[in-house]
């Protein structure tokens, strides 16, 4: 209404009244608020102004500040370092944030001294200076952090009283070291040289194969190496294979090559997105004899689009923020591999796409044996499409990694590696 927008206090009135929405919402007694990024950084500056009046707003008795830094150790003289973490509380108090905790990541446990020399410098009691040095599993960390002192210091501060419920963690941490069954994963993606680009679906697999104890053995196989025939072979020996998300045409015809060897000799196959794209494009060509089926992000002028932008989605000349994202319900149908995981109707999964099954080839792919199993109700979507004879070959339009939980696996993973896991014993 003509007046100036500035960061303070216009954009740091938004951060903060999102937290209070949620709060009101939630009706939680603890909300945990995370300010990622490294202190200094310009882009978390208006975040970390945020929280700094959220204390005042608080009037001081409400709000805990935790800061997470790396202690480095200095391989060559064996020693552990404070400098960082000295420099880093320095900048957040020249911003008015006082750190109540630190928690202090390093590759070897805090030394007393080291812990007393943070506390002396960053104006912390000794007792609020965490160590949580690297463990074997990040599934661990809630138990070394309650044995490190960090639960009885947030209690005191929230005013609870009692023990913890750790029983979850504690058995997975004992899954975690227990024996299990070998399984080999193969992931064909396309930024296979960045493993964080795929973080959601590995920790999907970690959670799946913890609920049925199974030591996942995770080979990476870029995309654009199977494009060529030949070199499928990297395929042979898996127990199962995924092939994920993404974007552009680099590597595709590579999925498209995979997809048809785990079809062709009985692979569990889940693809994800793209991956479920994929796995369509493959089956109209060399099931359907749709010659040059393909998806129109690919191949614009292709005969047979198979795969096409969303109607929604083909007016929009200015992309940005106007994709299919977040959560949309999907009607399951009954007495499908789908349906047998999820145990249910209808479920919520998180979308990012703007693609998606043509509606047009429906009639072909199915008769031909692919089977839509999942819609999404209002637009009548495919979300899941299956191949009822094959041991599992599932595909989703949403991200199923997304709602992945330890402790509560994504069914989809989780009867993925169960179909894994029984094509080991028998071939073993």
């Amino acid at each position: 209404m003509g007046a100036t927008v500035q960061m303070i206090p216009h954009v740091t009135n938004e951060i903060k009244n999102a937290i209070y929405r949620l709060a009101e919402q939630s009706q939680a007694d603890v909300l945990v608020m995370e300010i990622g990024g490294t202190v200094g950084d310009i882009e978390g500056l208006p975040f970390l102004e945020a929280i700094r009046q959220i204390r005042l707003d608080l009037k001081g008795k409400d709000a805990f500040y935790i800061h997470t830094t790396l202690v480095p150790f200095l391989e060559t003289s064996g020693e552990q370092k404070t400098k960082p973490t000295q420099h880093s509380v320095r900048e957040l108090r020249s911003i008015g944030i006082q750190p109540d905790m630190i928690v202090c990541r390093s590759k070897t446990p805090l030394t007393r001294s080291m812990r007393e020399k943070i506390a002396l410098f960053c104006d912390v009691k000794v007792e609020g200076v965490i160590s949580l040095p690297d463990l074997d599993s990040i599934y661990k960390a809630p138990l070394f952090l309650e044995e490190s002192g960090f639960g009885p210091i947030l209690s005191e501060f929230i005013g609870s009283s009692g023990e913890p419920d750790l029983r979850k963690w504690k058995e997975l941490s004992l899954i975690v070291d227990e024996q299990k069954t070998p399984l080999k994963i193969g992931i064909v993606g396309k930024y296979v040289g960045m493993k964080d680009t795929y973080i959601s679906v590995i920790e999907a697999l970690k959670h799946a194969g913890m609920e049925n104890r199974a030591d996942l053995q995770i080979k990476w196989i870029p995309a654009d190496k199977l494009e060529e025939e030949e070199n499928l072979h990297a395929l042979s020996g898996l127990d199962g294979i995924i092939v994920p998300g993404g974007f552009d045409r680099r590597g595709v015809e590579g999925k498209i090559n995979a997809i048809k060897f785990v079809r062709e000799n009985r692979i569990p196959f889940l693809g994800l997105c793209l991956g479920m794209q994929c796995a369509v494009i493959e089956f109209a060509r060399n099931v359907c004899g749709l010659k040059g089926a393909n998806s129109t992000e690919f191949d614009p002028e292709t005969s047979f689009p198979v795969i096409d932008l969303m109607r929604s989605q083909k007016a929009i000349r200015k992309k940005g923020g106007t994709m299919r994202l977040g959560a949309y319900p999907c009607k399951i149908s009954p007495g499908t591999k789908a349906g047998e995981a999820y145990g249910r109707d209808l479920v919520w999964e998180r979308h990012r796409h703007r693609y998606e099954l043509n509606n047009d080839y429906l009639e072909i792919l199915e008769k031909n044996g692919l089977r839509v199993t999942g819609t999404y109700p209002k637009q009548g979507l495919v979300e899941i499409i299956e191949i009822p004879d094959h041991p599992w070959f599932v595909g989703t339009q949403f991200h199923p990694e997304f709602t992945s939980r330890p402790g509560k696996p994504n069914p989809l993973f989780n009867f993925f590696i169960k179909a894994c896991k029984r094509r080991a014993s028998k071939i073993g």
